[in-house]
C-alpha cells in the first residue's frame, strides 16, 4: 500500500513539473512577443520583406484549410498597403506531392501581389527553420511575420534569440472548435523551441544564399 502511494506521489509531482515547463514556455514566448504583433496594419512598421509562414493549402479531411486563406489575405492585405515590398514564403516541401510555397504564392499571384516580389523557401520544414534561414539564406535583419497570432508569437521569440527585428502581422484566426488540436500543438512547440536553443538545434538545411533587393 505504501509502495503504491509513493508511486501514485511520483506521478502526480512528474504532471506537476510537466504542467509547469507547458506554462513557463507559453508565459515566456507570449511575453518576449507582447506588444509586436498586430491585426490592425497601422499599427506596424513599414518592412522590406514579410515572411509568409507555410501551412497545407487542404486538411487531411479534404476540405480547403482555413489557416492557408487567412494567411494568404493577411499577405495580400500587408503588400497592397505597402508595409512590404518582397514576401518570402517558407514552408514544407519535402516530398514532390506536397509544396506549401508554391501553392501560396499560385494563390497571392491570383490576388494580385506581383510574383517579381515573392520568394520561395521550400526548407522552411519547422518554424524554427524558416526564421533562421530569413536570416542566414535571405540576408534579412528585420521581417515582418504574416500567421496566426500564436504562430507569429513563437516566431518573434525565435526571431529574437538570433538577432533579428521582428513584428508580426496576425491573420483571422480559426474558430476554437476547428483549431483546438493546433491550439494544444503550440503549446508543446513553444517548449521544443526553447529546448533547441537550449541544446542548439540548427536547420535540417541551410544551402546557397538568395539576395533580395
Amino acid at each position: 500500500m505504501k509502495k503504491l502511494k509513493w508511486t501514485s506521489l511520483v506521478f502526480i509531482l512528474l504532471c506537476l513539473f510537466f504542467l509547469a515547463i507547458l506554462w513557463y514556455a507559453d508565459f515566456i514566448v507570449t511575453k518576449r512577443a507582447e506588444n509586436r504583433t498586430s491585426y490592425k496594419i497601422d499599427n506596424l512598421p513599414t518592412m522590406n520583406t514579410g515572411l509568409l509562414l507555410g501551412t497545407s493549402k487542404y486538411l487531411k479531411s479534404g476540405y480547403p484549410n482555413l489557416y492557408f486563406s487567412y494567411r494568404i489575405e493577411a499577405a495580400t492585405e500587408l503588400f497592397k498597403a505597402g508595409k512590404i515590398r518582397n514576401i518570402i514564403i517558407s514552408g514544407d516541401n519535402g516530398r514532390s506531392s506536397y509544396d506549401e510555397p508554391t501553392d501560396m504564392k499560385n494563390e497571392l499571384i491570383k490576388n494580385g501581389v506581383d510574383s517579381n516580389h515573392i520568394y520561395l523557401d521550400y526548407a522552411g520544414f519547422r518554424t524554427f527553420d524558416s526564421v533562421v534561414r530569413v536570416k542566414e539564406i535571405f540576408g534579412q535583419d528585420s521581417v515582418l511575420f504574416i500567421s496566426q497570432k500564436f504562430h507569429n508569437e513563437r516566431a518573434v521569440y525565435i526571431a529574437d534569440q538570433l538577432g533579428i527585428t521582428a513584428y508580426g502581422y496576425n491573420a483571422k484566426d480559426v474558430a476554437k472548435l476547428f483549431g483546438i488540436k493546433t491550439k494544444i500543438r503550440e503549446k508543446f512547440a513553444r517548449v521544443k523551441v526553447i529546448l533547441d536553443f537550449m541544446i542548439g538545434t540548427k536547420p535540417k538545411f541551410l544551402g546557397e544564399k538568395v539576395k533580395i533587393e
